[in-house]
């Protein structure tokens, strides 16, 4: 019998269907079925979307570059998900597969083939690619130095992808203008389990869900967002329906919120007061529920300044000079300047006035604002209990209460509800947030807020009890946390300012040392600043879309296309920040590589390349080794000065003796070296490279011609193996301990720390942890528990307002709860601009679009992005279902259609608009405010006005 490609999917699938629902299976349609999928190949993989991190299982047949996915199904056996997949993860295949998938390097050039910045895209070799790309580096370090060669890195690179990243940037170019988008979602986490903690990443895992008695998701629509995690809420919930209580602590009502015993709807930014609320409640109307011995062995309380601005930019950068008599300034309007003048100081507001009175502030003062800062000392209880003094139920539903048309008793009945929730004793509580808690102007102080709460009652790091950051991006966990990919950071929790960590990844990385660069402040929003200010002359986009994906897009784009710089977008499809730049790349997909991606619960996956890329895209492993050819030490590894006076040294006499050679490349040093080439050579008829294809070990079937104008046939060693192990090797024996490479291919993921072959469910629990049962033994406090994270852990004395002490005190294997109080965020509703804006995803759609919205099936579910609007404040503006409105900031508008019965319903002050269609442009809308301390942007609230089209 002989049948189509199509005939034989058909065949499958109605027979998979017909035996799910307990049909009886046609003969004919049996035999089909079974020979269509006789030649299929099943193996493993991890999802490409969000950070929950799903098995999946992958169908490929053919050969060669005819070999196709043909099936995605989930995983049985994975621990994650267990054979269930959302709606996108079914089509992780379709994406790979667009009509406009890019095939080839793209370079805007002028008529007679010259690179011209205004000119239009056409086909170059990647010869000529990275010709124009080595030219404009060079002419970026001779310029600016190290700072004028920047990335905007991914949470959604693979962890070898940014470990090159990483090692070229920062070890060659020694530049840390490397940051990830996983700032824009995650950082705000990072920085709150730092100062908690001392080290990053939950304490927890998924399992809480099935063991826990109560979920309370604070700014998070798991519902849409994290949908296989919600199947096992859901599950949960209905396992113990009277026992097991929901509550969805939200700004809009959405899906999460349909699960919910109730749920409360809050005025933007006011989560913080509700956090305080709840310790207020435990410490002075519930004294007795707090665990003492707890607190005094393992926890200390800690406040910090609180005039810290908003995370923009300070009056004198370049581009806010001069300032007119206008209001004005530099390239900035009037309009905009309204809000940016708060950087420097603000007047205190009636509504944060009281919450502000303890740290020396009343309403009416002016704030004057200092940069940003991490710095924080130890308080007294008393003072700790002082700081939340002015938390009441009057004054916290006052000013909380985020729907108008609910009355204030109900609101404070929830209020009452929610923290007996909390305190009952014996109840097992779980708090889930995401975008919510840390795409906030306050966003570190909101994320160690919620460890108060659990700390005080003994509810973190235990079985079914804790605080639980989820996260966006499928490897914003694994690769820009874990791997360090932001600025500030080098492998393992290791930072680029400490001289000892600097050391380490120098001798790891076999260069000088006095190589890497101590200053890490080029994040993301800087980079973009720093594009517009002139001092980045060379941009490279890679697995995201920087110029979609910023707040106040519009500045950023116009810096990008009008100066004199030179951008680079690597990517799979020509989304909006690749029809700004002036080099593409194309980019080889999820499963057209070998991979590994780390997940919300500390759980590492990995998989290999099922199918060869489409024409000629590479990896970005492959671009990044390939750019690390063009440049030597004597190229790199100079002196340079940079912009705050601070000196690198002269490090090639040290490469020297180290045995490099003036023209010895980086591809030499940092990737193709002996230990790479002698510890993983290539294993082909071993598991588990056997029968697989691997385009950047061994080259491929395509012979795509390289960047050296010949056909690439592969470095000739594993490569992958070499990235992951020898990033593996800073971690181990150090609370961050990974498994080998090839047990990683042998199992559905594992969390770490894994000591001894075992992963680690619970940290911090000395019945779990390894490293918290160590250190509770040497600490001898006879605690159940050890906060071991090394970081911050000796802090000076003081009070809500200063510092008292400064001999630091250290504290050891300690936690902290901190004093921080509500604060408005910049913008807020007024005459002109009198609703709220927030912006977020939806179920169907993946970040930006640039994949799902290729998918016909997904397309045609969610067309495109809509303004959901309470019904009765699209009335008050004469609109109404369908009506095309524009959605105007003082930065920018879009048009929208108006939703006023969909499934996101907003009180009458806010509106709700996804960010995935880049025909709404919605962040041309959005206000790059920042959390100070973890400079991550806050996308939840800007105000606006709204009228018809």
């Amino acid at each position: 019998m002989s049948l189509s490609r199509r005939e034989f999917l058909k065949s499958s699938a109605a027979a998979s269907a017909a035996a799910a629902i307990g049909m009886t299976v046609p003969a004919e349609l049996e035999a089909n079925a079974n020979a269509a999928e006789s030649k299929w190949r099943w193996d493993k993989a991890a999802c490409r979307f969000c950070g929950t991190g799903c098995g999946i299982m992958l169908a490929t047949t053919g050969e060669g570059k005819d070999r196709k996915i043909v099936a995605v199904k989930g995983d049985p056996a994975a621990p994650v998900n267990r054979g269930l997949n959302c709606i996108k993860g079914y089509f992780n295949a379709k994406i790979m597969y667009g009509a406009d998938r890019l095939t080839q390097p793209l370079l805007r050039v002028n008529d007679k083939g010259e690179f011209d910045k205004h000119g239009k895209f056409a086909p170059v070799s990647w010869e000529r690619a990275y010709d124009e790309m080595e030219k404009n580096i060079r002419k970026a370090l001779k310029a600016s130095g190290p700072e004028g060669v920047a990335v905007f890195a991914s949470g959604q690179y693979t962890i070898m992808e940014g470990y090159a990243a990483q090692k070229m940037m920062k070890g060659g170019f020694r530049s840390n203008a490397i940051d990830p988008n996983a700032r824009h979602c995650m950082a705000s986490a990072v920085v709150g389990f730092y100062q908690t903690f001392g080290i990053d990443e939950p304490s927890g895992c998924y399992d809480d869900i099935e063991l826990t008695d109560t979920i309370v998701t604070w700014g998070s629509n798991m519902a849409e967002m994290h949908p296989i995690l919600w199947s096992r809420v859901t599950d949960r919930k209905l396992s113990d329906p009277d026992r097991v209580k929901v509550v969805n602590i939200q700004t809009y009502t959405h899906r999460t919120c349909d699960l919910g015993d109730f749920n409360i709807i809050f005025r933007p930014n006011t989560d913080l007061a509700l956090w305080n609320y709840l310790a207020r409640e435990i410490v002075y109307n519930h004294p007795e529920a707090i665990d003492w011995d707890f607190i005094k062995k393992n926890i200390v309380f800690a406040a910090g300044p609180v005039n810290i601005g908003y995370g923009f930019r300070r009056a004198g950068e370049k581009s806010l000079t001069p300032v007119r008599p206008d209001g004005s300034a530099g390239k900035y309007d009037a309009k905009e300047m309204e809000i940016y003048n708060k950087e420097m100081s603000k007047v205190v507001s009636e509504l944060e006035g009281p919450a502000l009175e303890p740290y020396g502030y009343k309403a009416g003062d002016i704030m004057n604002n200092i940069p940003g800062t991490l710095k924080h000392h130890e308080i007294s209880f008393e003072d700790y209990k002082k700081s939340l003094a002015p938390y009441t139920l009057d004054y916290t539903a006052k000013l909380c209460k985020g729907d108008p048309d609910e009355s204030l008793d109900s609101f404070k009945k929830k209020l009452q509800d929610l923290a007996a929730l909390y305190i009952e004793d014996g109840r097992k509580v779980v708090s889930f947030w995401t975008m919510g808690m840390n795409q906030h102007t306050r966003g570190t102080w909101d994320n160690t807020l919620s460890y108060n709460v659990h700390f005080m009652l003994n509810k973190q790091a235990k079985p079914g009890s804790g605080a639980f950051s989820l996260t966006g991006q499928p490897s914003a966990c694994g690769t820009a946390r874990e791997v360090g990919t932001f600025a500030h950071r080098l492998p393992a929790d290791m930072m680029v300012k400490n001289p000892k960590h600097r050391k380490i990844t120098e001798d790891g990385w076999k260069i000088p040392n006095g190589t890497l660069n101590p200053v890490g402040n080029q994040h993301i929003m800087k980079i973009h600043r720093d594009i517009e200010d002139g001092v980045v002359k060379f941009a490279w986009v890679n697995v995201c879309n920087a110029y979609q994906d910023s707040a106040n897009a519009k500045h950023w784009i116009k810096a990008a296309r009008e100066m004199d710089n030179f951008i680079v977008t690597s990517d799979g499809y020509p989304g909006i920040s690749a029809m700004v730049s002036d080099l593409i790349l194309p980019s080889a997909m999820i499963y057209e590589k070998w991979g590994a991606y780390g997940n919300a619960e500390r759980r590492s996956q990995h998989w290999r390349q099922q199918v060869l890329p489409v024409g000629n895209a590479m990896s970005d492993t492959w671009q990044w080794v390939e750019l690390s050819k063009r440049f030597t030490v004597d190229d790199l590894w100079g002196p340079y000065t940079l912009r705050n006076g601070k000196k690198l040294a002269d490090v090639r006499e040290a490469a020297y003796k180290m045995g490099y050679k003036p023209n010895t490349t980086m591809f030499e040093i940092l990737f193709a070296n002996e230990r790479a080439k002698k510890n993983y050579p290539l294993a082909l008829d071993q598991f588990p490279q056997k029968g697989y294809d691997n385009s950047e070990c061994i080259g491929d079937a395509r012979n795509v011609v390289g960047t050296d104008g010949k056909v690439f046939k592969g470095y000739g060693f594993m490569i992958h193996q070499y990235l992951w192990e020898e990033y593996a090797s800073f971690g181990r024996g150090h609370g961050h301990d990974l498994a080998d490479f090839v047990t990683y291919h042998k199992v559905r993921g594992l969390k770490w720390p894994v000591v001894n072959g075992k992963e680690t469910a619970w940290r911090f629990n000395v019945n779990f942890d390894p490293y918290a049962a160590k250190h509770a033994k040497e600490n001898g406090r006879g605690s159940e528990f050890a906060f071991y994270g090394p970081l911050a852990k000796a802090l000076p004395f003081g009070n809500l307002t200063t510092v008292t002490d400064k001999k630091k005190k250290p504290l050891t294997d300690k936690a902290k709860i901190f004093a921080r109080p509500y604060m408005d965020p910049p913008e807020m509703p007024d005459e002109e601009y009198n609703l709220w804006l927030c912006t977020g995803r939806v179920l169907e759609h993946w970040h930006s679009g640039t994949m799902t919205m290729r998918v016909p099936e997904l397309y045609r579910a969610v067309p495109e992005a809509l303004v959901y609007m309470n019904p009765d404040a699209a009335k008050e503006r004469g609109l109404k279902d369908n009506d095309v409105c524009w959605v105007e900031s003082r930065r920018g508008r879009v048009r929208a259609r108006v939703e006023t019965r969909g499934r996101n319903r907003p009180p009458k002050p806010l509106v709700f608009v996804p960010w995935f269609d880049e025909r709404v442009f919605i962040n041309k809308v959005t206000l790059d405010q920042t959390c100070p301390m973890s400079k991550q942007t806050d996308f939840k609230k800007c105000a606006v006005k709204i009228y018809k089209a």
